[in-house]
């Protein structure tokens, strides 16, 4: 009685597409899944020695005050 049929899990997906519709949620699944690529790239490099990282990560790190100040719009890469 407390649990939750496979009726239930249905209603509330068809209610989350019809709220979000199919192209947005296409693109929040595109989004985590980048993210969780981003991460597990990120945990691969935090553990390599300081000495293989590239010249550019290294000055970025000792220099905090000299940040990128370039900014990247995410949308405009995306196909239309």
């Amino acid at each position: 009685m407390g649990g939750l049929s496979i009726w239930h899990w249905l209603i509330v997906l068809l209610i989350v597409v019809m709220v979000f519709g199919t192209k947005k949620l296409k693109n929040m699944g595109s989004d985590l899944g980048g993210a969780v690529k981003g991460f597990k790239e990120g945990m691969k490099e935090g553990g390599q020695p300081a000495e293989d990282k590239p010249a550019s990560q290294v000055t970025n790190a000792q220099a905090p005050d000299k940040a990128d100040k370039t900014t990247i719009d995410v949308e405009a890469r995306q196909k239309p």
